[in-house]
Order: C-alpha cells, then sequence, then structure tokens
C-alpha cells in the first residue's frame, strides 16, 4: 500500500528543517528506568520551537508552498500546538495566517499564536466547527488549508522525530509516541518502517479519547467521539491519511488513564525537571503501565515527549 510519506519524503523534509528547527535533545532519568525496568530514552521536543513537535510538520508544509500560493496565505484549525506552529512558520516565511482555535483551548497557546503575529478565529469546541470555520475562511481569501495531522507534508516533517532518535540511541527496541490525529506516530512509524524496520512503534493514547484504539480492534476508523481527558492535545479522531498508517504499521495502541498522564507527567516534572504538557506524558504513562510489553522483550524505549505549553493556571495537582 501506499501510504502518505515515505522515507524520502521524510528525509527531504528534513532538508527543509535544517538551521530552522532544533535538534531536540535525548535526555535519560535513572529514576524512571528504575520505574520503567528498562532504558528509557527521553526525545525532548517540549524544547522544540513553539514548545512541541508541531513545528517539523507546519514547518514542513509552509516551506514547501509555491510562491503564488504562499502569497495567499495559510489557514489551520487547531487547539494549540500546531496553531502555534503554523502561525510562526508563517511569519518565518512572511505570509499571513489565520488560526482556527475552539473556545476552550488554553489561554497560553492563544497568547503565542497571536504574539507570532498570526489572527486567532474562535468556534465551537467540536470538530465540526473548526473544519466548517476552516472552510469558511479558505473560500473567503483562497488561502491554503494545512490541517493539523493529515497532510503529506506535515506526517513527513514529523517524522524527522525518528531519524535523529535512530541516529542518537543504538539498539533502540522500540519507540513511544501519543496519537491523536496521528500525524506523529505515523511519520515515526513511516521512517522506521524503511530505516529500521526491527524497531517498534507503540502510540500511547488517553482512555477518554480512545478512537484509535478502539479502530484497531474493529478494523474500522471512528470518526467521531466525545473525548474527556486532560490531554487537550489529543482530542481529535485519526484521519483518513493517518489511519492507515496506524492500522497497518503500528505495533500497538496503549490506553492510559487521565491518572497515570498526570502521574507521568508530575514524575517528569520532579525528577527529569522537565516540563511536559498533559498530552507530551502520554507515551511515558504507557511505557510506566502494566499494558506495555515486559522489560524482556523491550529493553530499550524511546519517548517522545511531544510538548511543554502547560497552563500554569490549571496545573493537574495541588499544593
Amino acid at each position: 500500500m501506499t501510504y502518505a510519506a515515505d522515507l524520502a519524503a521524510i528525509r527531504e523534509a528534513r532538508v527543509r528543517l535544517e538551521g530552522v528547527a532544533h535538534r531536540t535533545p535525548v535526555m535519560t532519568s535513572r529514576t524512571i528506568d528504575e520505574r520503567a525496568g528498562r532504558a528509557v530514552f527521553l526525545k525532548c521536543e517540549n524544547l522544540q520551537r513553539v514548545g512541541a513537535f508541531k513545528f517539523r510538520g507546519a514547518w514542513n508544509a509552509v516551506r514547501s508552498l509555491g510562491d503564488d500560493e504562499a502569497a495567499r496565505g495559510v489557514v489551520t484549525h487547531s487547539s494549540g500546538n500546531h496553531a502555534q506552529a503554523l502561525a510562526l512558520a508563517a511569519s518565518l516565511r512572511g505570509i499571513r495566517a489565520e488560526i482556527v482555535m475552539p473556545s476552550n483551548a488554553p489561554a497560553v497557546k492563544k497568547r503565542a499564536v497571536l504574539g507570532y503575529g498570526a489572527s486567532v478565529v474562535e468556534c465551537e469546541p467540536t470538530l465540526e466547527a473548526r473544519e466548517s470555520t476552516s472552510a469558511t475562511l479558505v473560500a473567503r481569501s483562497g488561502a491554503v488549508l494545512i490541517p493539523p495531522f493529515d497532510h503529506p507534508h506535515v506526517i513527513a516533517g514529523q517524522g524527522t522525530v525518528a531519524l535523529e532518535i535512530l541516529e542518537e540511541v543504538p539498539d533502540l527496541d522500540a519507540i513511544v509516541a501519543p496519537v491523536g490525529g496521528g500525524g506523529l506516530v505515523s511519520g515515526i512509524a513511516l521512517a522506521v518502517r524503511e530505516a529500521a524496520p526491527r524497531v517498534r512503534v507503540f502510540a500511547g493514547e488517553p482512555a477518554g479519547a480512545d478512537d484509535a484504539a478502539r479502530s484497531r480492534e474493529t478494523g474500522e476508523r471512528v470518526r467521531t467521539h466525545v473525548p474527556r481527558t486532560i490531554a487537550d492535545g489529543l482530542l481529535t479522531c485519526l484521519g483518513d491519511l493517518t489511519w492507515p498508517v496506524v492500522r497497518d504499521c503500528v505495533t500497538d495502541v496503549i490506553r492510559v488513564t487521565d491518572e497515570e498522564i498526570v502521574a507521568a507527567m508530575r514524575l517528569l516534572w520532579e525528577r527529569a525537571k522537565l516540563v511536559v504538557e498533559p498530552s507530551g506524558a502520554v507515551p511515558l504513562a504507557a511505557v510506566l503501565s502494566d499494558r506495555f510489553p515486559p522489560a524482556g522483550e523491550v529493553r530499550r524505549v524511546a519517548v517522545v515527549l511531544t510538548g511543554g505549553n502547560v497552563d500554569l493556571d490549571r496545573l493537574p495537582w495541588g499544593s
């Protein structure tokens, strides 16, 4: 089957990202290794530009536009991290960006989008409202829609995370990333599929937003759901391009509870000294859970900490 991206496209994305995106560090924690019972390598995309991996895909997509397309500007819909990423990417290229954000998106993310010079258009907190509002803006201005995950250049850009991990961590058994719309885990799976086929790719998913897990179980993509989770960056369902990759190339989707997410987030803050948002802590929560393969099966695992944009007024633990 032909998927949305391949290793060649991911390598091309890497060239576009050179000198623009950060090569984020891989860090370790003895305490986390002990808790997990294995060697855990933390890929710190919370230290990426805009505080999230999303900048990789956004810049790859914006940089790939022809001059005539770029002159019309770009539009997207996002609860936060892709919004910031596209706003910055558009600013760096000197083009206009309109960002549709749900009314309940974290204030810290809305402020960041405005700070990068983009316009924010609020809508009701449903996927249907986000998509319809975006379509209206595109029809009015002729701008180019760059969706948050279901786009070949976005998927290829996110896949560059895997290339960096594979170069830095030898003898790796698995990579774990969170799944919402599936752009990141799809990009990683497509990179690994050709570059290191022995490495298994797992997705961590909030139990309260488990469309990917349910889709895998039934073999039919879940297209709508009502998510209830603290992980606000993982509320969307898989897309047309990401679903086949998650279905075919991801080893397993592991559900985690909000309590497990908060515990993993706090562990990262307290012991690794890494500011990670709830969505970014989901893959570590998956590795620490009893649903993850035993240490004898997966000895060395890379965990992608996808973002650090935390609303400090709404930290999920008391004083």
